[in-house]
């Protein structure tokens, strides 16, 4: 490992408990700064409702660390919207968002979106598929941000089950993410959940950074930031461990191929000769082919849309 990567873990990388609740709104209360919380949700009925009530009941009523809590609907067909509303989120329709633009599938479309819809200095995003949800999963990333003004971006790290076992979530992390970072962007290769959707970051960084609108964002995120602010203004914390929905293995492929391509356009911001990727299930007559495209299109920073640049004027 990098002697840098090193130093990093010793002075970037804590755990929750390194920053108690009473230290975290006195540096929330001292600097002015608000958080905003935002959930991206698509059929998340079951888990959407118990995790905005957890922030809210913890983090909004018991001690006012957040500011406010969006859940970004992307078009679910389920009861989303309405039991994100009940549990105490203010629910805004992913295609009511900036309407000039049309909206595409995707994650990163979302989380991008979001910037114009939520007023906080800084933004925590929380994936809206989490079981057993904490607190301590917005608290934990939140707090280097209000305590330390050299950070700009934090990741939540945790453990991943998968059936009952320890370590063995992550899948396209391991297979993917992680050797790319390993590889190419050596100085990323300290962080335990590259890929994981519990991140926080300022809003001064976030509205700089182009976001791919698929599965890449994250990755997309983290090496843009790196390039922007530098290693040391990133940092990760320990919340425990992670429970939520997996994914089938096609779907993780899919998952690869959107982080391989996010990748290759950091590396040299060129084509791919077949931005697709062709798995296969087995049917009546044998395997069939089934082919996808690979997410290739990505928004631009925020502070270039001029309905972003207008609502900061007003």
């Amino acid at each position: 490992m990098l002697e840098e990567v090193e130093r990093w873990l010793a002075t970037r990388s804590w755990s929750v408990t390194d920053r108690p609740l009473h230290k975290i709104l006195a540096a929330k209360q001292r600097t002015g700064q608000s958080v905003s919380v935002v959930l991206p949700a698509l059929n998340e009925e079951e888990t959407v409702g118990d995790i905005v009530a957890v922030i809210r009941h913890d983090l909004v009523e018991r001690v006012p660390l957040v500011d406010e809590i969006v859940v970004v609907d992307s078009g679910s067909t389920d009861r989303t919207s309405e039991v994100a509303a009940a549990a105490g989120a203010r629910v805004v329709h992913r295609d009511e968002i900036l309407p000039r633009i049309p909206a595409v599938p995707g994650k990163g479309e979302v989380l991008w979106r979001s910037l114009l819809v939520t007023g906080g200095d800084i933004v925590c995003f929380i994936d809206a598929d989490l079981r057993e949800f904490s607190s301590d999963f917005v608290s934990g990333i939140v707090g280097p941000l209000l305590t330390d003004p050299g950070v700009d971006l934090v990741k939540g790290m945790y453990d991943r089950p998968l059936a009952g076992t320890a370590g063995q979530g992550g899948r396209v992390t391991e297979l993917m993410a992680r050797p790319l970072l390993n590889m190419h962007w050596p100085q990323l290769a300290g962080f335990v959940q590259p890929l994981g959707g519990e991140y926080a970051a300022r809003r001064s960084l976030l509205e700089q950074l182009p976001f791919p609108v698929g599965y890449g964002v994250e990755l997309g995120m983290l090496v843009d930031a790196l390039h922007l602010v530098g290693l040391d203004a990133l940092a990760q914390v320990d919340v425990g461990v992670r429970k939520h929905r997996h994914q089938d293995g096609q779907a993780l492929g899919r998952m690869a191929a959107a982080i391989y391509r996010t990748a290759q356009l950091r590396l040299a911001r060129g084509h791919l000769i077949r931005p697709t990727l062709t798995q296969f299930e087995r049917g009546e007559d044998g395997f069939e082919p089934r082919t996808y495209s690979v997410d290739t299109e990505e928004r631009p920073p925020m502070v270039e849309i001029a309905e972003y640049a207008e609502r900061k004027v007003a």
